[in-house]
This record gives C-alpha cells, sequence and structure tokens, in this order.
C-alpha cells in the first residue's frame, strides 16, 4: 500500500485533519462496492483520521432518501440518481448534490430468461423480431428509474430497434431480488450489476445476451456521491474519504490476487451475501453466458486504471442528462455544462488524488464511441439528445442527424 506523499499523520494532526472523525457510508449489495467495502474494512481511512460505518442499503430509492435526508454522509451510488436528484426529476425535491469521484466502470449486464432462449431468442434481431411480431408486451427489469441499468437497458434496446418505453414494459427491481423475479416468471429480463446477472446463470435461470461494456467500453457506472452540504460543511472529511478510497482502488488492481481477496471479502452476509462462484469470475473479467461461450473480456469490471477510472469527468455527468432528456425525463434541455460542473467535484478530487500519487488527469471531458456508431464527447449535448431516432421527448423538435 503506498502511502499519501504528506504521511498520514500530517492529515491527521494538521490543518487538513478530516472535521468529522467518523461517517456513515451507504453501499448496494454489489460486486462494485468492493472499493468502499475494502476501504472500510482494510485499514484505508484509519491512516486520514476517518472510521467508515459502511450501511447496507435495501434499494436504491431509500439509498437515495438516506443520502439526502443526512443518514447517509456518502454513498456508493448510480451516476444517474445523484444527478436525477440534483435536476429535482423522478419524484423528490431537488437537492444540490455531489459526484466526488467515480468508482468503477464497466460490468454490468443484460440477461434473458429461460422462457425466451426455449423460444430461440438468443440474439439481438432475435429479440427485435419477438418483440414486433408478439402482441404481448415482454417485462424488462431494472433497478432504479433514473440509474445506469435503465439507461443501458433503455440505449441497448433502441439500438436494436426496440423502444423501451413503448415495444416493451419496464419495471423497477432491487438489484438482488432480480434472479427471484426471474425465476416466477415476472421479468422476461433484466440489465443488473454483478453478482446477480452471473447467478441467473449459473442457476441456469437464463442467459446474459450482453454486457454494459458491449454497448459503451469504459463507460461511467457507480459513483461515490453525498450532498452539496456535505462537501460544504465538511471539504477535509469529503478530500480524505476520496484519497482512502482511491488507496484501496488503486490496491485492487495491484494484483490478481488483490481482486481474489476482495471477491472473498465481499461474500460475506453483511456486504453481497452471494457465493464466491458467483462473484469472482466477472470480477476477474472471465465471463459465461449460459450459452455456450465464454471469454476474457477486455473491458471488465475496473476500479481504478491509473485514475482514468476514478476521475469525475464533466461529460460523463452531461451523458445522463442527454439520456434523460432523449427518454423525456427532462422536458427541455438543462444546461448540460453547467450542472456538470456543480455536481462534478473536479478539484477536490484532484486534490486528493495528487495527495494519494494518482495521476489527475489534464482533460474534463473524454471521447466515446458507443454501440450504435455514434460518437460522445460532450461538445454538442442538446444536439446529441435529438439525434436518436427513437426518443420520448415530448416536444416537436426536429431530429436532427448524428454528428
Amino acid at each position: 500500500m503506498n502511502e499519501p506523499c504528506a504521511g498520514p499523520l500530517a492529515w491527521v494532526n494538521g490543518s487538513d485533519a478530516p472535521e468529522k472523525s467518523a461517517i456513515n457510508l451507504g453501499f448496494m449489495a454489489l460486486s462494485d462496492c468492493a472499493s468502499v467495502v475494502v476501504a472500510a474494512t482494510q485499514g484505508f481511512a484509519q491512516p486520514f483520521g476517518l472510521t467508515l460505518n459502511l450501511k447496507r442499503q435495501s434499494s436504491w430509492a431509500s439509498l437515495r432518501d438516506n443520502l439526502v435526508s443526512g443518514q447517509l454522509d456518502a454513498a456508493h451510488s448510480l451516476y444517474g440518481l445523484i444527478y436525477a436528484v440534483h435536476l429535482g426529476i423522478g419524484g423528490v425535491a431537488a437537492t444540490d448534490m455531489a459526484v466526488l469521484m467515480g468508482l468503477n466502470q464497466n460490468g454490468q449486464s443484460i440477461n434473458l430468461s429461460h422462457g425466451l432462449q426455449a423460444c430461440g431468442v438468443t440474439c439481438p434481431e432475435a429479440l427485435e423480431r419477438h418483440v414486433h411480431q408478439t402482441r404481448s408486451k415482454l417485462t424488462f427489469a431494472q433497478t432504479f428509474p433514473t440509474g445506469t441499468h435503465a439507461m443501458w437497458l433503455y440505449y441497448w434496446l433502441a439500438s436494436q430497434g426496440i423502444h423501451p418505453l413503448q415495444d416493451v414494459d419496464s419495471v423497477v427491481v432491487p438489484p438482488q431480488h432480480m434472479v427471484a423475479h426471474l425465476h416466477a416468471g415476472r421479468i422476461d429480463g433484466f440489465c443488473v450489476g454483478e453478482p446477480w446477472a452471473a447467478s441467473a446463470v449459473k442457476h441456469n435461470m437464463g442467459f446474459t445476451l450482453a454486457t454494459s461494456q458491449a454497448l459503451w467500453p469504459d463507460h461511467p457506472e457507480k459513483v461515490l456521491g453525498c450532498t452539496r452540504a456535505f462537501v460544504e460543511q465538511y471539504p477535509n472529511t469529503a478530500r480524505v474519504l476520496v484519497m482512502a478510497i482511491l488507496e484501496a482502488s488503486r490496491f485492487i488492481e495491484q494484483s490478481s490476487e488483490n481482486r481474489r481477496s476482495a471477491a472473498q471479502l465481499l461474500t460475506a452476509p453483511e456486504y453481497l451475501n452471494a457465493p464466491l462462484d458467483c462473484i469472482e469470475p466477472r470480477l476477474l473479467g472471465n465471463y459465461t453466458d449460459g450459452l455456450g461461450h465464454q471469454w476474457q473480456d477486455p473491458h471488465a469490471l475496473r476500479f481504478h486504471g491509473d485514475g482514468e477510472v476514478n476521475l469525475p469527468y464533466a461529460s460523463d455527468g452531461m451523458w445522463f442528462m442527454t439520456q434523460f432528456r432523449r427518454w423525456g425525463l427532462l422536458r427541455e434541455d438543462p444546461d448540460y455544462l453547467g450542472v456538470a460542473r456543480q455536481v462534478q467535484q473536479l478539484a477536490l478530487y484532484r486534490d486528493a488524488a495528487s495527495a494519494v500519487g494518482v495521476n489527475i488527469g489534464t482533460h474534463d471531458m473524454r471521447s466515446s464511441q458507443l454501440i450504435d456508431g455514434k460518437v460522445w464527447d460532450g461538445t454538442d449535448p442538446a444536439a446529441y439528445a435529438r439525434s436518436f431516432a427513437l426518443h420520448a421527448m415530448s416536444d416537436n423538435v426536429p431530429l436532427v442527424a448524428s454528428h
């Protein structure tokens, strides 16, 4: 483990000492909470004078409510959840929010049921035909209306010519209940984080049709989120929290042995409460899809990537707002860049990263090509939001071609 440049005791005793010595840190039972759990349990926060009290949440809605009310100081959170609260969409009053850092990229999956498999629906083209030729609608589950899984599911379906809000039904199910809903026949498919997609495959309850990293390689996923009030009231605490989780993120990726140790840690009842053989393979990038295919994924779940994963790019936050706009969750264009600059705590992140010797990056934007061939780089978000053939915009804005 690399010690921070200034030496840990300088942080505990000096003017940079955290204003709070203990914080309540929320998380959901997902493999991508690993860096938060490792930071809290393996001694990464104590050198900075901080104790992290982990609080597992039962659903993303309860995590959101506890974050806004202050019962949680910060949390392992969906990117879109933080932005939805900030913008006041999805049934809660607008509250100024903050993204302190990215926690991970990649590693989510879209699974379909055995019933569809038995009908020969085992590829995107077959799903598109089935949806448009069958009278009864399929039901797909995601984990939160504005969350990453809803956005991956909608984007992927739309890229295959399936309108996610018209051609199929969409329901919200907490991650850890997905497999039970699939087993009971209440849903035909889902988009969820691991280990729940792997668990469905392992228990012979369907198959993985697509991964989120096939949709967008190295896409933003979970973030360390909190209210703006927390950052303003406890800036040192927020900074050392980021430092501790950065150290843990780097540690997880230092060796495959460390990844295996993290997987073992997550099996515990208080964390994921899932068997190691559901958690470890996909945490190491080893995929089996339930259709007889096996591969080592080049864009598997990652936690650090020399800081690339953790930098809270403005363009990442902006992308979620373009999709809120696309699917009618926002009735008009927000100030995309202005809102992202409010939410993404880039200066605080870079202070924390430089203090622990992590590459701080020089760019606030990044460019990516998604599954439909469109390039997202944050330059013209309003035009990007309007550039999709399938959408649910309520206004009559003319669609423009992708640039």
